[in-house]
């Protein structure tokens, strides 16, 4: 076959790919994004009827990420044994039923629990998905395939925020609280989420009956060839995951939008309702605005980098703009402007997203791709714990919703700082590949040539 129709097959079997496998993958983003950030809405329901306070609330948010970071290699271990199909349905399911048990909490601890156990049970779960995305697509088209898979968390915040506060109305109903209906409901649809993964994701392109034999060869080979040309990332050395400092620092990255992300996200229906909204559905629709200008960020950051390239640029970008932000919240004092620029900050914090995975996956492939990806995710999603904590903690001191975003201003500066570190990581680890790129690489692992 000509190079030219080569391209035109794997051209053909990518759309196919993206067609057949982004709902599927959306979807269980979605629910994942729906199930650990609905606290938000319950927020305030929940201090009232347990009597928790903002402390104990930020610390049980957290622990969520925390159970999260530490199972998540030894989850992406696993994953690489069992393949893609089999751990991410068993992830969602196990996930909805502790998300629906949420509905039981009745104290500070069952909620520290619960939290605990959704953060262990979801555990894996991104990293699977990006993981994914290395078995089947090139480099080329990563950065567009991440930007749509991020798109779920974007529409999770437009349609699962509204979606919640129509629940939280339920009040009563059956005897149970509103919260309780939120619980339960979104938790169970996240176990039909897992049964149709199951039945529908195949875990590798040989698997596949809806491609041929030859689209799913050419898939195969362009996601090694294309996806990981560098001597510096042999495959299956796991030093390479965890020791290098350009891991090292994306994972400092990670932990930085992680903290601020959610610190303000589980904190913002609150900020909402301080200015004096009673209505949980309307609260929620309010608070899926966000979602509308991150969606935004998810679509046009890819599509600039096709255009312009840069990525780590363009993450520079997001970061410094991301400051400004911050800073022109906390020089205002009308609160309607503060929850706009609040929407504007989630086209960025979310835009930069797609850009930084993808330079991530150009660095690993194989088991190093497997527990690499899982490896920045852990250390980055422990951001997820020390940002509501921490949250919680200067507000409960202050008394102040506006107090935490000092700390949050603060912890912004460090990400943009990290970005040129980044760069300069990148551009020494080229530098090396340069040096040894007639050295013959160690041979491509099973994983790399599609076999989970």
């Amino acid at each position: 076959m000509t190079t030219i129709a080569n391209d035109q097959l794997h051209e053909h079997a990518t759309r196919k790919a993206m067609t057949r496998l982004l709902p599927i993958l959306g979807i269980a983003y979605f629910m994942s994004y729906v199930d650990r950030t609905n606290i938000a809405l319950a927020k305030t329901a929940l201090e009232a009827d347990i009597g928790m306070g903002a402390a104990a609330y930020g610390l049980g948010a957290g622990l969520f990420f925390l159970s999260y970071a530490l199972l998540e290699v030894p989850s992406n271990l696993v994953l690489y044994r069992v393949g893609a199909r089999v751990w991410i349905a068993r992830i969602a399911v196990t996930w909805g039923l502790v998300s629906a048990a949420m509905m039981f909490v009745q104290d500070e601890f069952s909620f520290y629990a619960l939290r605990l156990l959704l953060g262990a049970t979801e555990a894996g779960l991104f990293p699977a998905l990006m993981y994914t995305v290395t078995l089947w697509f090139s480099q080329k088209h990563r950065v567009t395939v991440v930007g749509l898979i991020y798109t779920a968390p974007c529409v999770a915040i437009v349609v699962g925020s509204p979606l919640g506060g129509a629940l939280m109305e339920l009040q009563g109903v059956g005897g149970l609280r509103g919260w309780q209906w939120m619980f339960l409901v979104e938790g169970l649809v996240t176990v039909l989420v897992g049964v149709l993964v199951w039945f529908v994701l195949p875990g590798r392109p040989a698997d596949a009956k809806w491609l041929t034999p030859e689209e799913a060869a050419v898939l195969a080979e362009r996601a090694v060839t294309q996806g990981v040309p560098s001597p510096t990332r042999m495959r299956g050395n796991l030093r390479l995951a965890f020791g290098r400092p350009t891991v090292l620092v994306l994972a400092s990255i990670y932990f930085v939008n992680q903290a601020i992300s959610s610190g303000i996200g589980f904190n913002f229906p609150a900020l909402l309702q301080s200015l004096g909204l009673k209505s949980p559905f309307l609260i929620g629709l309010l608070a899926g605005g966000g979602g509308i200008s991150a969606l935004a960020g998810v679509l046009f950051f890819p599509w600039l980098k096709r255009r312009v390239g840069r990525e780590v640029q363009l993450i520079g970008v997001c970061a410094g703009a991301g400051l400004l932000i911050l800073v022109g919240f906390l020089a205002s004092a009308n609160p309607l402007w503060r929850i706009g620029l609040i929407f504007v900050a989630n086209f960025f914090a979310l835009g930069t997203l797609p850009l930084f995975w993808s330079i991530a996956m150009s660095r690993m492939s194989g088991l190093v791709a497997v527990a690499g990806l899982a490896f920045i995710n852990m250390l980055g999603i422990t951001g997820g714990f020390v940002g509501p904590y921490a949250y919680g903690l200067v507000e409960q001191s202050t008394g102040s919703l506006i107090a935490p975003y000092y700390l949050i201003t603060a912890a912004s500066c460090v990400g943009v700082a990290l970005v040129p570190v980044l760069a300069l990581c990148i551009r020494r680890e080229k530098e090396h590949d340069d040096g040894v790129g007639q050295r013959p690489t160690a041979e491509a692992d099973p994983a790399t040539a599609g076999t989970p």
